[in-house]
């Protein structure tokens, strides 16, 4: 089973996370932040993750360094659980629609770390989360997941909507890219032999 335990300790904050790739979407989720707790319970559900995570943060500051670092944490998770690859499907693609907003996802495990990030929320705030930490927190899952990442509004008012369309919308993209593809469960999907 592809799993994986990150501890994450900094002066800033103090995370334990245990992801199961191949899980049910079972998740217990305590950020310290509700609107992001909500992210991150949708996220495991839809990409059926089962994510247990805790985050003690500096968040009498903002919610800045506890997203970004859970975004780290989970970049980390996906990166040990996975390995070399191998067997894996490697992309994945989704066009969620979530009422107004339409959101479109697409990844590449080619561990090469890029995100394409391209959500334009038009409210600075959802309850006291600042919207402009979605974008920090995808900046860190991907550079430590080392995967190509491409998120793309193509419809939305609603912040919110936007939001929580793009969280479900990359579920299930690395859901798609995760998968296990039995014509390569004995080859990692690259010409090069190597995802790096």
């Amino acid at each position: 089973m592809r799993q994986a335990t990150i501890n994450r300790r900094t002066n800033e904050t103090d995370i334990a996370l245990s992801l199961t790739v191949d899980g049910t979407g079972k998740s217990e989720i305590q950020t310290g932040c509700g609107f992001l707790d909500h992210m991150l319970t949708l996220f495991a559900r839809h990409g059926r993750f089962d994510l247990t995570l805790s985050c003690k943060g500096d968040t009498e500051v903002d919610f800045h360094h506890t997203t970004e670092d859970i975004g780290i944490a989970l970049g980390d998770a996906f990166k040990a659980a996975l390995g070399d690859l191998r067997g894996v499907t490697r992309y994945g693609s989704f066009l969620l629609p979530m009422d107004e907003a339409l959101i479109l996802s697409a990844v590449d495990l080619s561990g090469r770390a890029h995100l394409s990030y391209d959500l334009h929320v038009p409210a600075p705030k959802v309850g006291d989360f600042d919207t402009e930490l979605g974008e920090e927190f995808f900046l860190g899952f991907v550079r430590h997941a080392a995967v190509t990442l491409h998120i793309k509004q193509l419809a939305g008012s609603n912040s919110h909507h936007i939001l929580e369309g793009a969280f479900k919308s990359v579920a299930r993209s690395l859901a798609a890219a995760v998968k296990l593809d039995d014509a390569y469960l004995d080859e990692v999907p690259s010409t090069k032999g190597v995802l790096a």
